[in-house]
């Protein structure tokens, strides 16, 4: 695809080849009348923003990657992410109905079919990644660290654990860095080793995807203040329902709102040194911070 093409009109190309690869890795194997593979399927395609896959196959194109070689990281984290939603909905953690514009996986097949689903996609995730054409075993490495106790899994277990409670916004940046920052970091990092990207490269962009994944969730707080449930394709006022110490409990809408503004400046001034090949990467910035669901 030529550079000079619209942003929006690149990365729906990105959403429709993740869909594609998401779909293939889900038919392999599976029965098609298989209750659990449905409810795998269910959870994963034809939804979402994609941001994960889309901001894997940015990162490899800056590092001229082809995108062939992007695909089983583009896929695998967002694996990764249907599974986070698909246990974060059960009555034992969020508890929420609606997920994507329709219910969430436990409301249509169950709760022990959905929390059986959620391990097969995270066991998907890391098969996809076992055949990556560059480094596998360091593609695994990065992506576990990311979901689990030091990564996504230790940040849903903070926030449950700080419901009902307050947060200064160092704690809630702590929590956050590993709730949502720890995959969107990883998708960043494992799109860059795909190709070509070097130390400093992989550290810019690691600052980069840094700024955004916080500025994703401060405007994810705004967005369930503000929104409403058609709009968002989830419950709206779910977290002030539940207690849950957000970036407009801690700092007001207001300041939320320039607080992501900073971030998404950050993220900016990380991707300077990298030039016009970062252009992607700055647009899924502004994408990230300007967003209006």
């Amino acid at each position: 695809m030529k550079p000079d093409v619209e942003f929006a009109v690149w990365a729906s190309d990105r959403q429709q080849r993740i869909e594609s690869v998401l779909e293939s890795a889900l038919d392999a194997g599976a029965a098609a009348t298989d209750t659990l593979a449905a409810a795998m399927r269910y959870a994963t395609l034809g939804g979402g923003k994609r941001v994960r896959a889309i901001l894997a196959y940015a990162a490899g194109e800056l590092a001229a990657a082809n995108p062939m070689d992007v695909d089983p990281a583009a896929a695998a984290v967002e694996l990764i992410h249907a599974y986070s939603l698909v246990h974060d909905d059960l009555p034992a953690m969020d508890d929420d109905a609606v997920r994507r514009g329709k219910p969430s996986c436990h409301v249509a097949f169950g709760e022990a079919t959905a929390l059986l689903a959620g391990d097969a996609l995270q066991a998907l995730a890391f098969a996809q990644l076992a055949h990556a054409p560059v480094a596998p075993a360091k593609a695994v490495a990065i992506l576990a660290e990311a979901s689990g106790i030091r990564g996504m899994a230790a940040g849903q277990a903070a926030d449950l654990a700080a419901t009902g409670g307050s947060l200064s916004l160092v704690e809630l940046e702590s929590m956050h860095r590993l709730k949502t920052g720890a995959l969107i970091r990883a998708a960043t990092a494992l799109g860059a080793r795909a190709g070509r990207a070097d130390e400093s490269t992989l550290a810019a962009l690691d600052t980069y995807a840094a700024a955004i994944g916080l500025a994703f969730q401060v405007v994810d707080d705004i967005l369930d203040v503000e929104g409403s449930t058609a709009t968002l394709g989830k419950t709206a006022g779910k977290d002030a329902a539940r207690g849950k110490p957000t970036y407009v409990t801690t700092l007001g809408v207001d300041a939320a709102r320039e607080h992501a503004a900073v971030l998404r400046a950050q993220a900016h001034a990380a991707l300077a040194p990298l030039g016009a090949r970062a252009r992607r990467l700055a647009e899924i910035a502004d994408w990230v911070a300007l967003r209006r669901n």
